[in-house]
Order: C-alpha cells, then structure tokens, then sequence
C-alpha cells in the first residue's frame, strides 16, 4: 500500500503488508552495527524536497536500538496537502522505521505539528508503533526524561497558524538553496554544509527565539517533575543543562541530519551523521549519496 495514498486518504497505513515489501534502496547489511540503548530522531520532513531521505537509511542501516522514539514531524503533511512529493527513497525510510518494530524493537512515534493528522490516533497501536501524545523515558542510570515534540511551546505555531505557513513557504525557499549549494559540495568531493543551520546561527533574533524555546521546554519538564527533556522541532540539535534539568533536542534530518542516542550505561550523545560519513573511507560512501 503506498504511505502517501494512506496518509491523505481515510484508511491508515497497512504497517504489516509494508513492512513486508521490498524497499528500493536494499538494506546494507553493515558487520558491526552501533548499538544503542535508545535513538531518537525527529523533523525527518518526508514528501519534502529538503528531507535527506538516503542519509537517514545510511544511519538506519549503521546503527541498532531497544527502543527507538519517532519525536514528531516524520512525515510533512503539511506539504503534501500542497504539492505531491514522494521519491522512492521516502517509501524506504518508512520501510526501515517499520521493519525495525516487527523484528522487536520498541517504537513509539510521537506526531509533530507537521504530521498532527496522526495525533487523533495517540493511545493506539499500528503493526507494533505506539503512537503517543508524548512519554516518559528512564534512563539506564535511572534519569526520568519527557519525550515530546515541542510545538505546544512554539507561541508562533499555537497563536498565529497563519505567520508559521509563511515561515515554512520561507524555510522551504531557503533549503531549496540549501540543496542547490550541497549538489555543487558533492560535485566537487566536498561534506555537506548545512546553509540554514549557519544562517539561523547567525540572526540575533532566531537565536533568541531558540533560547526563549529551551528555557521554556526545560522549565516545564521540571515543574512536570521530569530530570530531563527531549524534543524536536526548531530543528536545533542542542545538549545543555538549564536550571538543573537537562535539555535535549534530537535536532532534524533536513538541516543538521542529527540524532540523540543512548548508551547501554545511560550516557547520552548527540550523533551528527554527515560527520560520521565523511570520516568513513571513499569506499564506504553511500551509494545513493554518491550518485546524487
């Protein structure tokens, strides 16, 4: 059944029969995993153009987990409502989220305000995904953090729906620039470089508007009597103690292609995977990447 026909249509997503197809990327079967107590990943954008769809399957496929947490704007629905958008590589992305559930491992997925068409479903259970409004997660060193997407504490996106459809028609502008810069990098053997994440880095006011986020996301966490938090959402990959209670935010896979891991011992690390690639030897290049 195919993901996007699901998703705008009045019937869920058969997760079984999907995760049961073939994906058109093959999965790498990768000797020496990364193993993880737990990964959480967010802002994936699928059925946009900005999502990096064939660097997350080279994550999925280097790494392993117990659990894995989906922290909200998986799929864009805002977008597809717009201008269909689906490649090949965006089906295989869903097809290892779903494949990792059957073969045991704990999923849970927490819908973003990009994909809030699922949040009707939070308390179910599809083909072994929980789908949640948020959770509690305790660490192996007995840590109690809040998992959430964020947006509840975005005043822009609660107050003003109208002003955040125009900052995405914006941001999806400037990651249209983004990718025309990336395929000049790739031309000439270069990393990727994330042109929003340094644009964002150098406006005094999206900076202030990101530290105003963190205070305020640690500061309900504690008085939720939480150690900790992790969310997504303003696609800043981030790692800081404010106020005593620890923030984390898992970043995106559009900008920083980031993800929030957890070691067997409860240490915590923040993954930047474009860093990971570009250490690894011509030789172990993604094969999709290096086509692209």
């Amino acid at each position: 059944m195919d993901v996007v026909t699901s998703l705008s249509g009045s019937n869920l997503i058969d997760f079984s029969d999907f995760a049961s197809s073939q994906p058109v990327i093959p999965e790498r079967n990768i000797a020496g995993r990364q193993q993880f107590r737990t990964i959480w990943i967010s802002d994936v954008h699928l059925g946009t153009r900005g999502c990096n769809a064939e660097m997350l399957i080279d994550f999925l496929d280097h790494v392993d987990s117990e659990t894995l947490y989906l922290v909200g704007d998986i799929i864009d629905g805002w977008r597809l409502k717009k201008k269909f958008y689906w490649p090949a590589a965006h089906n295989d992305v869903v097809w290892r989220l779903l494949k990792r559930a059957k073969r045991g491992t704990r999923v849970v997925y927490i819908p973003g305000n990009h994909d809030e068409v699922f949040r009707q479903f939070c308390g179910l259970d599809f083909g072994g995904v929980e789908i949640r409004r948020q959770a509690l997660h305790d660490t192996a060193d007995g840590r109690r953090l809040l998992v959430l997407h964020g947006d509840e504490f975005d005043a822009i996106t609660l107050a003003h729906r109208w002003l955040a459809h125009v900052g995405d028609a914006a941001y999806n502008l400037l990651m249209a620039l983004n990718r025309g810069l990336n395929a000049y990098r790739r031309f000439f053997d270069m990393p990727y470089w994330s042109l929003s994440k340094h644009a964002k880095a150098k406006v005094k006011k999206s900076v202030e508007f990101i530290s105003n986020y963190e205070e305020v996301v640690a500061q309900a966490a504690g008085h939720r009597g939480a150690d900790g938090v992790v969310c997504g959402h303003i696609h800043t990959a981030e790692f800081r103690d404010i106020a005593g209670v620890e923030y984390f935010n898992d970043g995106d896979w559009v900008e920083s292609c980031t993800a929030l891991v957890e070691h067997a011992d409860g240490r915590m690390e923040l993954l930047h995977w474009a860093d990971e690639i570009a250490a690894r030897p011509a030789v172990d290049q993604p094969a999709a990447m290096m086509a692209a």
